[in-house]
Parts: C-alpha cells; structure tokens; sequence
C-alpha cells in the first residue's frame, strides 16, 4: 500500500477529531470493499473496525487470515500517514501476523494500531485485531517505510 500526506487544513479545537476526518477522508478503495470503518484517529493510536461477513471467510465459517492482515496493514498504513511531514509517503515493507483465534462470519472486529517505532525512514506499527467481546484474534507487526 502506497499513501502520500496530503496538505491538510488547520487543526481546530479538537485535533483528534480533525484527524479522524483526514483519515476518512483518504480514499482507500480496498478498504471501502472490506467495510473498514475508521472510528478514532491519533498519532498514538488509530481504530478501526469491521463486520465479519460470508464473502471475507474461509470454511468453516470464519474470517480468512487475509482479510485481517488487510486490516492491519491498512491500520498501520494509516497511522503512519497521520504522523508523516507533509508531502511524504509511505509503504508496507515488513508484515508478520500472528493468528491467535478464530472470528466468525458476524462478528465485529476491532482492529487497533500503536506506535513501536516512528522514525524519520521507517515507522514499525503493532495492531491488535479482537472480537467486540475482547477475545484476541490476530497480533500484526509491520514496517512502513517513509517516503
């Protein structure tokens, strides 16, 4: 995933807010398929979730290992773009995933990313993929390169 900072308007009283738009705001088509939904958005943390549906599972009935790496890669993309210098850009370099429990079609799953590293040439993100009830499903630690 290729992203690019673009030039963002003034941050007003609530930055956090302001954030949230600008990710919302950054069109991500594969995201849009997969029903990502960006909830909050900082440079420390950025949320996401989305609904387990059939057509993102494997058999049995369960999300397919690729759609959560998706989400993480699509989270951790996105935080670093909230913490690049204007006009720079960004790009998975390194994912590894470590699946821990299954997700059934319905369910809704959080995915939240945080800051190991952020640099001036790589940020390394680690995103926590879980159920609505807490139970964890995937830990994804990945590697953007800046651009």
């Amino acid at each position: 995933m290729l992203l690019y900072a673009r030039k963002g308007r003034t941050l007003g009283r609530n930055p956090q807010l302001d954030l949230l738009d600008r990710v919302n705001e950054t069109k991500l088509p594969f995201a849009e398929l997969l029903g990502i939904e960006f909830v909050s958005a900082s440079p420390e943390r950025v949320v996401a979730e989305m609904t387990v549906r059939e057509d993102l599972c494997t058999v049995p009935a369960v999300l397919h290992g690729g759609a959560i790496m998706a989400l993480a890669d699509t989270l951790g993309a996105m935080g670093t773009i909230v913490n690049l210098p204007q006009g720079a850009g960004t790009t998975t370099v390194e994912s590894k995933t470590n699946f821990v429990a299954p997700a059934p079609v319905g369910t809704r799953v959080i995915g939240e990313t945080t800051p190991i590293h952020r640099g001036r040439r790589t940020m390394i993100w680690q995103t926590r993929v879980s159920t609505s009830e807490g139970r964890l499903v995937a830990l994804v630690t990945q590697t953007q390169l800046v651009l």
